[in-house]
């Protein structure tokens, strides 16, 4: 008969083998999809096939560069985890790992950012944060970082138009920015002036949806309340959130920007952060996991139209930075929620198994 030890080692694995093929398969389709983006959605066959000519002389010194930017940008997103999240809070250590694994979560699930954000919950609860706690931290990071990324590309217009014109495009993508500011404004407008009314419809509200009944929306509303006051009236919390979400987002664009240059295109930086913030603003539409495809085919658009990048370059710098930006996380991720539970002493679960908690039983 097998001892406890080993019969616990054998469960770990082979629950560790469930998660492995799960996400094997999920993201099967996104392999598909991107393949599919590359050959048909990005400009012209010929520009992708000529593009491979240029990787035996790409300079992999600044590929390299790209690599560190991007781990760059997300040791800042975990920071602005840290910011977002009460005393006394996990480790950064931890908080990293846990966004690691929602981001691979987000880029492989047909849920995108709902069902990273519903991981995210359940593993900051477990790290020992109350529920309205780490929910208040996932929405403010997601809020802070849309508006700082409209901001970025708000600047960016204003340097770039006088230099390389205007165009329809950025109107649009603008107005889009501004529409998802106002109602982001207006959430907080309601959570921090008029939490009573929010509380009762949404009591209302949960008693109608299975599940959420017995859950306690007047306190969860309170407290989403108490934390949106104390961010507003702590300048110095204030400043923290502001500046790591921007270095996440510039560290994020300098991958893209160092790609293109390993390639032998030097994108000015103002015209760069225009077709990267015009992607990413764009990628809010919940279309696809992560934007899979939105950011690739408008982030290559702009550089190709908008700036004059060759269009080979384009095609390779983007999908060089998307390797990195999105591919790369997903195994990371899943080797990082694997490290949390094995941490936590636990057997590894099917993140499916756990977002399914998380929807059917809501945490108290």
């Amino acid at each position: 008969m097998e001892s406890p030890k080993r019969q616990k080692i054998k469960g770990t694995q082979r629950s560790t083998s469930r998660l492995i093929r799960r996400f094997a398969l999920r993201g099967l389709w996104g392999f598909v999809a991107l393949l599919v983006i590359e050959y048909f959605v990005l400009p012209e066959l010929s520009g992708a096939q000529r593009a491979l000519s240029l990787i035996s002389r790409a300079n992999y010194a600044l590929v390299t560069a790209g690599i560190i930017a991007e781990a760059a940008a997300l040791y800042s997103f975990a920071k602005l985890t840290e910011v977002m999240v009460p005393r006394p809070r996990p480790s950064l250590w931890t908080l990293l790992r846990i966004d690691l694994a929602s981001l691979s979560v987000s880029h492989v699930l047909p849920g995108g950012t709902a069902s990273g954000s519903g991981l995210s919950l359940r593993l900051l609860s477990s790290a020992g944060l109350r529920t309205t706690d780490a929910g208040f931290a996932i929405a403010t990071q997601g809020i802070g970082s849309a508006v700082v990324l409209n901001l970025i590309l708000w600047i960016s217009l204003i340097i770039s138009i006088p230099i390389n014109g205007f165009n329809s495009l950025y109107l649009s993508v603008a107005l889009l920015g501004v529409v998802v500011i106002a109602l982001f404004g207006g959430l907080i407008l309601l959570f921090t002036r008029g939490e009573e009314r929010v509380a009762r419809l949404l009591d209302r509200l949960g008693k109608r949806v299975p599940y959420l009944s017995r859950f306690d929306f007047t306190t969860a509303v309170q407290r989403i309340a108490e934390r949106l006051n104390d961010l507003r009236s702590d300048p110095v919390l204030l400043r923290g959130g502001i500046f790591w979400a921007t270095m996440n987002w510039l560290f994020d664009a300098a991958c893209l920007w160092l790609m293109l240059a390993a390639f032998g295109r030097w994108v000015d930086p103002d015209s760069l952060l225009v077709a990267y913030a015009i992607a990413n603003v764009l990628a809010v539409l919940p279309l696809t996991p992560g934007g899979l495809g939105v950011v690739e085919a408008f982030a290559t658009l702009a550089l190709v139209k908008f700036f004059g990048t060759p269009r080979s370059i384009a095609i390779l710098g983007v999908i060089a930075w998307r390797l990195f930006n999105f591919w790369l996380p997903i195994p990371i991720g899943v080797g990082s929620y694997i490290s949390l539970k094995i941490s936590a002493g636990e057997a590894p679960e099917d993140v499916t198994m756990e977002l399914d908690k998380l929807r059917l039983d809501p945490p108290e």
